[in-house]
């Protein structure tokens, strides 16, 4: 095989610069074992033909169909320029229209007549209310023997994934190119598994994959790479909780009598069963001799503050520190807002009227004035302050701290793995680590991205809090409807309650100067999104003229956002308009309805977060989805699903069908290209579940791999070391 590239080999020298230049750009290919991992999306059979009667508008597409018709038409009188080119093509499901102008007509002219069949590439849209391909790229399948059709011999033809400068078939032939190569993949599964799951080596399954010639082929190349990637995912996982088992931590068990004692008595409410279920978890945790990794996953509302609170008083009591890192200052405020008033003169210690047992909780931001800083800092390094709340200003160099023992990350989507990993550093010893979030997370998605996390839910929501009645208002439809949500905002107001109103965008001089950069299609295809300024003013001067408007946004000064927040908090302001800076965290009881504008814009989980800023208290909370999307679009069934369903985990659910994977993969893994390309976390639960458990089982038996050098080299390739870094780094 000395000529065949290896898989490691840049795709320059098999395929020459110019078409790996546009491989790198286009699709993030490099080396030859990136393009035989970038398998087809679906395949077109010969006898078969695409359905041409669902084809989504403004994507770029590849179907295989027949011309029905063709015409040349002449307009200004002349040839040459002033010609148009219209081809009919049609696949039983439905009929396509396709483009050619000016000069480009003659060889589509020559090459596409009636009965003619070929693959079709391009972007379609909409020209007088019928679908059409304008220009695009075609390959003939003509089956006569000539060298181009040597490619489309067999009966299915693989669809890649395409971009405008690369269609599918040159992706084809690109793959051909290299296919050869397949023979050099080092294969990962140990022979053991892969015999006993009756799975096949992994050169067959991707010329299967490539190149199949049953539908049997594609099912079990499939379920091969399927099983590479959940198996080689696992074993990196599994390799991580091994290594926390070898750490040393110092036990956290809670002294009788202490602080936590001291605050259980004083609670005015009794916990969920859950946040007892919850605890115990967590305090069993502390206790052992090795670091705590636990997950706390909790529906909106189910009380983790509360959870994560208890915790780190117990962490106090043994003379500990325990800090919690939340992700923006307006919610560092609030959570230490929220903690003091929950612990009274517990939070008092060393001051005149703290309790005998009390201890300092103190908050530390970027935004702080140097003298408060100061102290905080000195408290920190004294262990005068047992608690401390802050935001990234935590990680910097000069906090140091007395004892850290346990360290608390508030919706751990919005951190860096460098920022955690800095905080986990400032222990004497590696301190306990407990994530909290939100946003559930479907079990498959917890064993994927957080497999090196043991879980905790909490899905019981405390006594006393209300349900939330969702509506979606189509403005565009029913204008109508958009008036009475302003009437039923400010009936809410006469009750004595309070509302938010969100956007998605600010609407000051820097979203000017997006605004203006962004290109003439961008502003003719559609409006931006409403602002919090614009409707701010609207809503003063129209609909909720004289009642208390504020606004908040991440671009305040944070003076002036902790001021607004209060003054909403004490029921000084009766609507808040505002960004998503309110999504997490944020608790003002007496608030009981939102209205979210342009609701279309924003994810599935992210409205669910949003929701549950109200009926946060005894009243019920209303929440009104404002979007023009038409009724059949699949925007308006998202937020319709939003409206009928509270259950959070049902909700991450559909997020995660209607997104691709690698996007909720790729934000667990600091932005690096999702490595899965066939395994889906949805779908393929089982084999992931499996994979798990072999790969324990496997990095117990040989941690370092060392009687499994196919499996170290495929760690190596397919986890990055950004990725590597972030499994490393939990």
């Amino acid at each position: 095989m000395g000529d065949v590239p290896a898989l490691d080999e840049p795709l320059k020298k098999s395929l020459g610069p110019a078409t790996a230049k546009v491989m790198a750009e286009a699709l993030d290919l490099h080396t030859v074992g990136d393009l035989l991992h970038h398998y087809p999306r679906r395949y077109a059979e010969r006898g078969e033909l695409t359905t041409l009667s669902d084809l989504p508008l403004d994507e770029h597409v590849t179907v295989v169909a027949q011309v029905a018709d063709a015409r040349v038409h002449t307009f200004n009188g002349s040839k040459g320029r002033g010609q148009r080119l219209e081809v009919t093509i049609t696949d039983g499901s439905g009929r396509l229209q396709l483009v050619f102008f000016g000069k480009g007509v003659h060889k589509p002219h020559k090459d596409l007549l009636p009965g003619t069949r070929a693959m079709f590439a391009g972007k379609v849209s909409l020209f007088y209310r019928r679908l059409q391909l304008a220009h695009p790229a075609y390959e003939l399948l003509r089956g006569d023997g000539e060298e181009e059709v040597g490619t489309w011999a067999g009966a299915l033809i693989p669809i890649y994934p395409a971009t405008t400068k690369l269609e599918s078939w040159k992706i084809a032939k690109a793959v051909d190119a290299v296919l050869p190569s397949a023979g050099d993949a080092v294969d990962p599964l140990p022979d053991a598994l892969r015999e006993g799951r009756g799975l096949a080596e992994l050169p067959d399954a991707l010329r299967m994959i490539h190149r199949p010639r049953t539908k049997a082929d594609i099912a079990d190349a499939r379920e091969r790479l399927k099983w590479d990637e959940a198996f080689v995912l696992q074993v990196a996982l599994a390799r991580r909780r091994h290594a926390d088992t070898q750490l040393h931590a110092v036990a956290r068990r809670p002294a009788p009598g202490g602080i936590l004692d001291a605050f259980d008595a004083k609670l005015p409410f009794t916990l969920t069963d859950g946040q007892t279920k919850v605890s115990k978890e967590i305090f069993d945790d502390l206790a052992t001799e090795h670091p705590m990794h636990r997950l706390l996953q909790g529906e909106v509302g189910s009380g983790k503050t509360m959870v994560a609170l208890r915790a780190m008083l117990a962490v106090v009591d043994t003379g500990g520190q325990a800090a919690m890192l939340a992700p923006t200052e307006v919610l560092a405020q609030q959570h230490h807002r929220s903690v003091t008033e929950m612990m009274g003169e517990l939070a008092e210690g060393g001051m005149l009227g703290g309790a005998e047992r009390a201890t300092k909780v103190v908050l530390l931001t970027g935004s702080m004035g140097a003298a408060a800083r100061r102290q905080a800092l000195l408290d920190l390094v004294t262990g005068e302050a047992g608690l401390v709340i802050g935001t990234h200003a935590l990680i910097e160099d000069k906090v140091q701290f007395h004892d850290l023992g346990l360290v608390v990350v508030d919706e751990q989507h919005r951190f860096g793995v460098e920022q955690r990993d800095a905080l986990r550093g400032k222990g004497k010893q590696p301190p306990h680590l407990l994530v909290m979030t939100a946003t559930p997370i479907p079990r498959t998605v917890a064993m994927t991205v957080f497999g090196d996390l043991e879980t905790s839910v909490l899905d019981q929501l405390p006594a006393g809090r209300s349900p939330i009645a969702s509506h979606v208002v189509p403005a565009a439809d029913k204008p109508h409807f958009l008036a009475r949500a302003w009437e039923r905002v400010r009936e809410e107001v006469t009750n004595g309650h309070q509302a938010y109103v969100v956007c998605p965008r600010i609407g000051d001089e820097e979203d000017q100067k997006k605004k203006a950069k962004a290109s003439p299609e961008d502003e003719a295809e559609k409006r931006p999104p409403l602002a919090v300024l614009d409707i701010a003013e609207k809503l003063g001067a129209g609909p909720l003229a004289g009642l208390r408007i504020a606004v908040l946004h991440g671009r305040m000064h944070p003076d002036d956002k902790d001021d607004v927040m209060r003054r909403f908090a004490a029921g000084e302001l009766d609507v808040l308009v505002a960004t998503t800076v309110i999504e997490v965290g944020v608790n003002v009881p007496n608030a009981t309805a939102m209205v979210i504008m342009d609701a279309d814009r924003f994810g599935v989980s992210q409205l669910h977060q949003l929701r549950g800023r109200v009926g946060r208290g005894s009243a019920p909370g209303l929440c009104l989805l404002v979007s023009e999307m038409p009724e059949a679009s699949p925007a308006r069934q998202r937020l319709n699903a939003v409206a009928t369903t509270l259950d959070g985990f049902e909700l991450s659910r559909i997020d995660l069908e209607q997104r691709r994977e690698g996007d909720v993969l790729g934000q667990a893994q600091s932005g690096v290209r999702s490595s899965l390309r066939v395994l889906t976390v949805i779908d393929d639960e089982e084999v992931i579940a499996a994979a798990r458990e072999e790969a324990t089982a496997l990095v117990l038996a040989d941690p370092d791999l060392i009687a499994h050098p196919g499996l170290r080299t495929a760690l190596d390739a397919l986890l990055s070391e950004e990725r590597e870094e972030y499994l490393e780094k939990g």
